[in-house]
């Protein structure tokens, strides 16, 4: 297991990771090796989409009613500055590659993405963005982690679960389907997270014990800040002595942040998004060796630095029944309510 040694933080901030309703610090060690995630201690865990995992162990957790202040107020890019790696056309002429693909049989949905970025503010601090998420868009699954001198720096306020463990047991909840609160779900919102949740189903059926797959929860609506979602839920037993490596390889990245069939999907996003996803689509979370348990979030509505730039994704599923206008409005709709979030400063 390669273990690198942390040191203090080259822009003078405490490793940290305020996730699953806890404040870790006291950082121990880093590693990209998930094996040990099946050792002993409690890891924070960034999952980019593409790219090596980081693991980190902390000695000590505390709630997060007891976080630490953020070394200095949140202070974001201006509003004007925040460019992204698709305009309009070019995310138009993507939406209707795909499509031409679904006619094709090729696939049946693909997950199109495009990234924002900005300007970072000198010595930001993510404790303070993520503070300041938590207070405007609470969500269920967010988490903040910042490692400097291992380049992760994240703030996510994520409505999604990838995968929670419970010894044996495990569950996802995919979300496929959004609109504006007051708005009807369409027929297309309900095929997406069924076409998802069926991709979830086999996904898991790869390292779980046959006939122990269910969906307790389908197209449930879930309300968010700014947002509704269609959420269901998929659970099963996993085999004896399997361990997280199996696990994210049966599993990882999210059905519902990639398309159907999986492979297909990702081989389109390869070959049409200009630039990596980096943390978007990934996942983020923590997890308990000793207790073998964990949580981890689908990095939707996540910030994350990026050379300097403070980076934020923001896509949607697109099957035969999208439109190039319908689908780059809900990209927007996505990102309007957390960037504008971002783009302002703490009084």
């Amino acid at each position: 297991m390669a273990i690198v040694n942390p040191s203090r933080a080259s822009v003078g901030l405490d490793p940290v990771a305020v996730v699953g309703g806890q404040v870790a610090t006291g950082l121990l060690d880093v590693t990209h090796d998930l094996r040990a995630l099946d050792s002993t201690g409690w890891w924070a865990v960034a999952l980019p989409y593409r790219g090596r995992p980081v693991c980190a162990r902390f000695e000590r957790r505390r709630p997060t009613s007891a976080a630490p202040r953020p070394p200095r107020p949140w202070v974001g890019p201006a509003p004007d500055q925040w460019c992204s790696s698709l305009g309009r056309e070019e995310f138009a002429e993507r939406v209707r590659s795909i499509r031409h693909a679904i006619g094709l049989g090729d696939v049946y949905q693909v997950n199109l993405t495009r990234r924002l970025r900005a300007p970072l503010p000198p010595d930001a601090s993510m404790l303070a963005l993520g503070a300041r998420l938590a207070h405007g868009n609470p969500a269920p699954y967010a988490a903040t982690i910042e490692l400097p001198d291992h380049g992760v720096r994240i703030a996510s306020a994520s409505p999604e679960l990838f995968l929670a463990r419970d010894g044996s047991l495990v569950r996802s909840s995919p979300i496929k389907g959004t609109i504006a609160p007051g708005s009807s779900f369409s027929a297309k919102d309900r095929a997406e997270n069924i076409m998802i949740v069926d991709l979830v189903r086999n996904d898991l059926g790869r390292v779980c014990e046959a006939g122990t797959i269910g969906v307790p929860a389908l197209l449930r609506t879930e309300q968010h800040p700014g947002l509704a979602h269609l959420v269901s839920t998929v659970e099963g037993r996993l085999r004896i002595d399997t361990d997280w490596s199996s696990v994210l390889e049966a599993t990882f990245p999210a059905g519902s942040v990639t398309g159907a069939p999986k492979i297909a999907a990702m081989e389109i996003i390869d070959a049409l998004e200009p630039v990596g996803r980096d943390m978007y689509c990934g996942a983020i979370g923590w997890v308990d060796a000793d207790r073998r348990t964990a949580e981890l979030n689908v990095a939707i509505r996540t910030f994350w630095v990026d050379e300097g730039d403070l980076c934020f994704g923001t896509g949607g599923a697109i099957t035969w029944d999208s439109t190039p206008e319908g689908e780059w409005a809900e990209t927007e709709l996505k990102a309007a309510r957390l960037i504008e979030l971002a783009s302002g400063a703490d009084r």
